[in-house]
């Protein structure tokens, strides 16, 4: 069902589906489990791009009417194509890549009694400004911080070997002093398990969720060039419609 709100919304007014549905699985367990409460704990959308697939999981436990999500990315409407303070249940703004972790590691310092998580994309990795962060979670053995990272493999112009190689994601944040799990991003169970043991660790966590770009839409799956989509035709429209029901 959220994939299928996921698509009319992008098909009504555009937006980055590619991403959205790499992501959706991770948003959806980690808004649809009793391990955080968001009125307490923090989540920080640091690739705000993904926002589509926060807005249809935040209808789906009711945290915003349903109704809003025809009024995505329009004038005046809260549902921005980034996410913005306007919108109930977020707390950060997101716009240029990168940033998110740094927010999210001054709240799991400011705030030790409640959880501050973070879901980051590879692309992201790719900013200094991230592994600055990193440092500084080290530093302070921020073990209320994890970093979910949205492992696809793509970003906007291709992949992300061929733009700028990430190597070994895991080891590097070994080496920064973090605890790194690796997990299958689309399956619930995976997540939940490393979510509950991430929230055991005396040191900051990183899981890194193994993704499709386009996930559930086979001609979008691993095509960089659904990453954002501005016109799905109406013929486009119902083959992926088909393919998800």
């Amino acid at each position: 069902m959220l994939r299928r709100n996921l698509l009319d919304l992008i098909y009504k007014n555009g937006g980055h589906i590619g991403g959205s549905l790499s992501s959706l699985d991770i948003l959806e367990t980690l808004y649809t489990t009793n391990l955080f409460n968001f009125d307490k704990d923090h989540f920080v959308l640091s690739a705000g791009h993904l926002a589509p697939a926060l807005y249809v999981v935040l209808a789906h436990i009711h945290k915003i009417p349903e109704t809003l999500l025809a009024t995505y990315s329009q004038f005046g409407s809260s549902l921005e194509g980034h996410v913005s303070l306007r919108t109930p249940g977020v707390e950060y703004a997101s716009g240029s890549l990168g940033q998110g972790l740094s927010f999210a590691a001054g709240l799991a310092l400011g705030d030790p009694s409640h959880n501050s998580v973070c879901l980051t994309t590879d692309g992201e990795h790719q900013e200094g400004q991230v592994w600055e962060a990193a440092a500084f979670a080290s530093k302070y053995k921020l073990g209320n911080l994890i970093n979910i990272i949205d492992c696809n493999g793509f970003q906007i112009d291709g992949s992300t070997d061929d733009i700028m190689p990430l190597k070994n994601l895991a080891q590097k944040y070994i080496q920064f002093g973090w605890t790194v799990t690796h997990i299958n991003g689309h399956n619930s169970k995976s997540i939940l398990a490393a979510l509950k043991k991430s929230q055991k660790s005396e040191y900051p966590v990183c899981l890194i969720a193994h993704t499709t770009l386009g996930k559930g839409i086979s001609f979008m799956e691993n095509n960089f060039v659904y990453h954002d989509v501005k016109n799905l035709s109406s013929d486009l429209y119902e083959k992926a419609l088909k393919e998800l029901e």
